[in-house]
């Protein structure tokens, strides 16, 4: 990678160059950014996986820009424009607007009125007028007049024509004015489509003037909707005198100040170039600019409560029951396994219409019996509160605990190709109830398998750039999904294709191979599966755990190939590998200068010995039981000054989301969260937290609910 680059990511970032150089040089290697950051801590000084992962998407940024600068030069070149200077210019671009500010005037272009001028001939009349090389361009203009240009005004006309463009493709031009739109204030008003109720949701923007540079991101992005759905026009109050004014100072200043008659031509040419080309073109680029802020604000916040969600706490590998709750056409309720594997489903009607509640209760009664149920997990979809209650009625053994779960994505999945695959004899009830019971066994292991989008915990997710999205909440799923660790014997494909180095193809291999082969006993096991090669064995091999390997370390985050290592602790103590696995006494015996070599320092000794002493540690809360407020069913029952319990289910710029155990969720502002000003909800919140909030407002008609944070 030049080096124009790696010291612009360096600045970006605000690390050192060699940082970025080896970094560069491992993803050359086929090094994931999991392993990287996990196992490669000497060669990239230690940087973090956010990190890591910036610049990895700064390099794909700088490849993509040198094919565009070998087509923009090309072009250049082909248009015989191509100067040693220019080409200079060209090739030391690290700013995608400097590039193309410099190529716009050789840009394949539409015809133009200055395109008709220059047919004329006029050219050398609009050069001799922005040289100020004459004092009145009249006399200048009637050598022009004949067969292609009708009078004097005409050939001025056309000159001013050229003029005009000219200046609107000059980079400067376009620079200075950038900065002075970037301190103006977006204005919006209301469009004569902005009268039916899918408009209210805007009617806050109808007459709205606020900074751009002070806009949050979450409104700028709310406004670029209402736009695009005809309800708002979006202009930028650019003070067009000022910018004249300043477009006028730097060209004189440039050249000189033009005598009257020619100052005169000059003025109308700017006057007309603003207005006609720079201040939409401008407008355009700048409203651009500040919505690429507010995407990756809006994707940050959207990653991490991705990153929460995954996070979720679980309750392991236990015997569930899953109750996907509903009225008219039943509850749907699946037995699982241990291992998520579906043991039964039939369908009860505890509710209204059918109401057969004695029926209900003797079928979940016998269905915990027969299959051990140790938990139960109830959407909280349409009749989950009901369904909840009813099962409370039900007389269950002592020790069966119950759970309210997100059904957040369910019916994606449950019509999705992934879920006909592992259930193919099922319909989605049955595909959607499995949903819900296995996602509150292992959150993240089920949640991978929906698209992250409908999920319900981002905001503006379709209007954002989908391809920096999917980047940011891939990166997102891969690194929750390896910081946890992949259990080898029992994890799906689709869980296994996030492992740093696998992918789908070789995940499905995998699989395979555990199906024909039986359980894997070692990692090197793992060797033997098809098309998987040292390199993938090297980046995947670490995050894969086998329980009860012969081999405890093929059970932790230690490396296969600082095995050796551990060894040599084990033998420097007096004791077996073995032994030493998850004894924290002999682990703090251990000095670690003491096998630091070569390339492997003390962060890797750091990171071994940490792992030794809790190996194979799930880094995720357990799950723990809640329950809503059984006074409040809906809207209507509630009262300002209550005190309810509630769910954080989704986490914005501006607040975060309850659900409050009824239809609608509230909103606790970022005002509302019990800190002075304004708060940034990300770093009070999490996503999934159990929390207490005071009702602050309820606005029936517009289904809107303002909470208090307490606690």
């Amino acid at each position: 990678m030049k080096k124009i680059y790696v010291d612009r990511i360096a600045e970006r970032l605000g690390v050192r160059e060699w940082q970025v150089e080896n970094c560069v040089k491992l993803f050359e290697e086929g090094a994931t950014i999991p392993f990287i950051s996990r196992y490669r801590k000497e060669r990239t000084g230690g940087l973090d996986e956010v990190a890591v992962a910036e610049v990895r998407h700064w390099t794909d940024v700088f490849v993509e820009m040198e094919k565009r600068k070998a087509t923009v030069l090309e072009n250049i070149e082909a248009a015989g424009a191509l100067t040693d200077e220019l080409k200079a210019k060209v090739e030391n671009c690290v700013e995608t607007r400097e590039l193309e500010d410099l190529y716009l005037p050789f840009r394949p272009k539409r015809r133009t009125r200055a395109t008709a001028a220059k047919e004329a001939g006029l050219e050398p009349l609009a050069d001799k007028m922005y040289d100020v090389a004459l004092a009145d361009p009249v006399p200048e203009a009637r050598k022009f007049v004949g067969d292609k240009v009708a009078s004097v005004e005409d050939a001025l006309a056309g000159a001013r024509d050229i003029i005009a463009e000219r200046l609107s493709e000059t980079a400067s031009v376009r620079e200075t004015l950038r900065q002075i739109f970037r301190t103006r204030r977006i204005v919006t008003k209301a469009t004569k489509k902005a009268t039916g109720q899918e408009a209210m949701k805007y009617r806050s923007y109808f007459d709205y003037s606020e900074s751009l540079e002070r806009m949050a991101p979450h409104r700028l992005l709310a406004i670029l909707r209402a736009e695009e759905e005809g309800f708002l026009s979006v202009k930028i109050d650019a003070d067009p005198e000022r910018c004249g004014k300043k477009l006028y100072y730097d060209f004189c200043q440039e050249r000189r100040y033009p005598a009257a008659p020619l100052a005169e031509q000059i003025h109308m040419a700017f006057d007309d170039s603003f207005k006609r080309l720079l201040e939409p073109s401008i407008t355009n680029e700048v409203i651009k600019e500040a919505k690429e802020k507010a995407d990756i604000e809006s994707i940050r916040i959207f990653g991490e409560n991705l990153r929460q969600l995954l996070l979720s706490p679980p309750v392991g590998q236990k015997r569930v029951m899953a109750i996907d709750p509903g009225f008219r056409t039943g509850c749907k309720v699946v037995c699982l396994d241990e291992q998520g594997n579906l043991l039964h489903n039939e369908a009860i009607f505890p509710h209204p219409p059918a109401s057969e509640k004695i029926k209900s209760i003797q079928a979940v009664s016998s269905m915990v019996q027969k299959y051990g149920i140790e938990v139960i997990a109830i959407g909280n979809g349409t009749a989950g509160r009901e369904t909840e209650e009813f099962i409370k009625r039900v007389p269950l053994p002592q020790g069966v605990r119950v759970f309210s779960v997100s059904e957040d994505g369910a019916s994606i999945y449950s019509a999705s190709d992934v879920a006909r695959a592992e259930f193919p004899e099922y319909d989605v009830t049955v595909r959607g109830a499995v949903s819900i019971g296995r996602r509150l066994m292992d959150p993240l292991a089920e949640l991978v398998k929906i698209d992250p989008k409908s999920l319900g915990v981002g905001q503006y997710q379709h209007d954002v750039d989908q391809s920096l999205l999917k980047e940011k909440l891939d990166n997102t799923v891969e690194s929750c999904v390896n910081s946890v660790g992949v259990n080898l014997n029992t994890a799906s494909s689709y869980l296994l294709s996030y492992v740093s180095g696998i992918g789908p193809a070789l995940a499905e291999n995998i699989v395979e191979y555990r199906s024909e082969n039986g359980a894997y006993r070692s990692r090197k096991d793992l060797l033997k599966v098809k098309r998987l090669g040292e390199k993938a064995f090297e980046q995947c091999a670490g995050f894969l755990r086998i329980h009860g390997a012969v081999n405890p370390l093929d059970n932790s985050a230690v490396h296969p190939e600082s095995y050796h290592i551990v060894d040599r602790m084990a033998s420097d103590l007096g004791v077996s590998t073995k032994e030493l696995v998850g004894n924290a006494e002999l682990c703090a015996q251990i000095k670690p200068e003491a096998y630091v070599s070569g390339e492997v320092g003390l962060p890797t000794i750091n990171d071994i010995i940490s792992e030794l002493r809790k190996p194979g540690r799930d880094p995720r809360e357990s799950a723990q039981e809640f329950e809503f407020d059984h006074d409040i069913r809906s809207i209507e029952d509630l009262k300002a000054g209550m005190e309810l319990p509630g769910i954080v289910t989704n986490i914005t710029a501006f607040g975060a989301f309850v659900d409050i155990g009824i239809k609608q969720n509230g909103l606790i502002h970022a005002s509302q969260m019990g800190v002075k000003g304004m708060a940034d909800p990300s770093k009070i919140l999490k996503l999934r937290q159990q929390v207490k909030v005071v009702v602050v407002s309820v606005d029936i008609d517009r289904a809107r609910i303002g909470l208090r944070l307490i606690r």
